[in-house]
């Protein structure tokens, strides 16, 4: 090979470097995003997508379990009472849930889908513990609710005494876990108010999931866009009820944003915070990253809900806007009466977990516990696709005296449990394997891009490298005519210091040229520099240990 074509094998192989460098560089700072929008152009919602069919029905087994406070002992319920009221957690009562998307609509001006959701709900009498004949007694939040309204009128309160002593009405209801649930029941103050203020009563019965079962009403109309445009935005709503601020409560609290659960942003960390929109509750709740996990080898991170999530304004005060009326009670609850007909209704995790103890230690029967009543989303981060779900929450009624109001003029003021639901679903392992492609993917181009950057650096300091290697192990003659010029730059004359001065003899020449000889000396790992005992420091100059380069030797001129 000629000297030419050595030369441009050379420059071919360091240019070859220089952009795999400069490859490797891009791909560690675009791969994510670039695979993002590869993947967004087959993920997007739309009839036609792969993942229309398990978004419109679920592919996995849903259950639906929900758990029924009976209170066992209202007639300790009264002021100055040394008995706390005392609560059997009765359930679960599984039912199978039958989900559907309904009345479905594509926008592709804003790339967003409108639907309802459509849910049929069969009991599993296998799968629960009691039946839906067992007789619970409940708070009767109907009649309280009635005396909360009428309490700022001497009429109205006059109005309501009547009412509650017509109508034998109680503290308490006792009622079948059937009609507590699904099947609902009539209530006396639900039929006069529907003659007095039907656009105050929307229902003709109550029941804590009447009339849920089988209707396309419950949950609303929701907008969600379908990552066409922007594969982020997958999954996150836009407008509930054709509203993108419920109205509820003010600011950000009161927005509509967050996921209804099928899909979530891709790409998370975990410093991000995933949000769940309740349409019950009025509100999107936040998730805050707690903790990675594997689900069926996958990596994934768990997204819970802290004492963020029901907070108001105690420990965050960003959270202050979910205190109604200027009235914010400790961490725990959060008062949902603007979003439930001004009911004084408040939504916590179950058995008030992660709310403040005075919760717990005002009643009887709950024990908190993260294993049982944590609410969490499991995601795997790539693609923001739910691995596992789990958890709920729990309805509870804040009852407190009203004054004028016989029955409730000396109740103390106690927030009561009433019913807790929750579902837990898990991907299966084929569903897995699907979804275990994308961090695989995602990792193959980090090793590509490892590569690209291992590669490039190997070729474009192959030559560079072999050339001074040579030159290190070269002739020394060559060597010093290459230092030689480095003398140019000025030599330090003054005297040397002690140690240094012992690696250097000083000679002059006839022709007036200073010679520097260097004395080898012997070192030793343990000891450093060699030295002879005192008085036969002017000998060691002859020591076998040393020698001086002598005259007849090529030697360093300085000028």
């Amino acid at each position: 090979m000629t000297s030419r074509l050595r030369h441009c094998a050379r420059l071919g192989i360091i240019l070859l470097g220089i952009c795999s460098i400069a490859g490797g560089i891009y791909l560690f700072r675009n791969w994510i995003e670039m695979f993002t929008r590869m993947r967004g152009k087959e993920m997007a919602l739309s009839p036609t997508s792969r993942s229309f069919e398990g978004w419109k029905v679920s592919p996995l087994p849903l259950n639906f379990d929900v758990y029924i406070f009976n209170w066992t002992n209202p007639e300790d319920f009264y002021v100055g009472s040394s008995k706390k009221p005392n609560f059997q957690q009765l359930g679960p009562y599984r039912f199978r849930e039958q989900p559907d998307k309904v009345n479905i609509e594509w926008h592709n001006q804003n790339a967003s889908v409108s639907f309802r959701k459509k849910s049929v709900f069969y009991f599993d009498a296998a799968g629960s513990t009691g039946s839906l004949t067992d007789v619970i007694t409940q708070v009767n939040s109907v009649a309280h609710a009635a005396a909360r309204r009428a309490a700022d009128s001497w009429l109205g309160r006059v109005s309501v005494n009547m009412a509650i002593r017509m109508y034998d009405q109680r503290l308490t209801i006792t009622r079948s876990a059937d009609e507590w649930l699904f099947k609902g029941f009539e209530h006396p103050f639900i039929s006069l108010g529907k003659l007095l203020r039907p656009e105050d009563v929307p229902y003709t019965r109550i029941g804590y999931q009447y009339p849920r079962n089988g209707s396309s009403e419950f949950d609303g109309d929701i907008n969600m866009f379908t990552g066409a445009d922007d594969i982020s935005k997958m999954g996150q709503i836009y407008t509930w009820n054709n509203l993108t601020h419920t109205g509820a409560f003010p600011g950000v609290c009161g927005q509509v944003r967050g996921s209804m659960g099928e899909f979530f942003p891709p790409n998370l960390s975990t410093n991000d915070t995933v949000y769940m929109y309740m349409p019950k509750m009025c509100r999107a709740v936040p998730l805050d990253y707690t903790e990675t996990v594997t689900v069926h080898g996958i990596t994934a991170y768990k997204y819970s809900g802290t004492q963020r999530a029901v907070d108001n304004g105690t420990l965050y005060p960003d959270t202050s806007c979910y205190c109604v009326g200027g009235t914010c009670l400790p961490v725990g609850v959060i008062d949902v009466g603007p979003c439930a007909f001004n009911a004084s209704v408040y939504m916590s995790f179950p058995h008030f977990y992660n709310g403040d103890p005075s919760y717990v230690e005002a009643v009887e029967g709950l024990k908190p516990e993260r294993e049982k009543h944590e609410f969490f989303m499991t995601l795997e981060p790539n693609a923001g696709v739910p691995m596992d779900v789990g958890g709920g929450f729990q309805a509870n009624y804040y009852m407190e005296p009203v004054k004028g109001i016989d029955l409730y003029d000396k109740v103390p003021s106690v927030m009561l449990p009433m019913m807790w639901c929750e579902e837990r679903v898990r991907v299966s392992e084929e569903i897995a394997a699907d979804i275990a492609l994308v961090p695989l993917i995602v990792l193959l181009g980090q090793i590509v891009t490892g590569i690209l950057l291992a590669g490039g650096l190997i070729c474009t300091c192959w030559y560079p490298t072999r050339q001074v290697t040579h030159f290190c192990q070269g002739d020394p003659k060559a060597k010093a005519s290459v230092l030689r010029p480095l003398t140019t730059f000025g030599v330090n004359t003054a005297p040397a210091t002690g140690p240094v001065s012992q690696l250097f003899r000083h000679n002059t020449s006839a022709g007036g040229n200073e010679r520097v000889g260097v004395r080898l000396l012997d070192y030793r790992r343990d000891s450093g520099l060699q030295e002879q005992q005192a008085g036969n420091r002017n000998n060691s100059e002859n020591s076998p240990r040393e020698r001086l380069i002598s005259e007849s030797s090529p030697d360093v001129i300085v000028r």
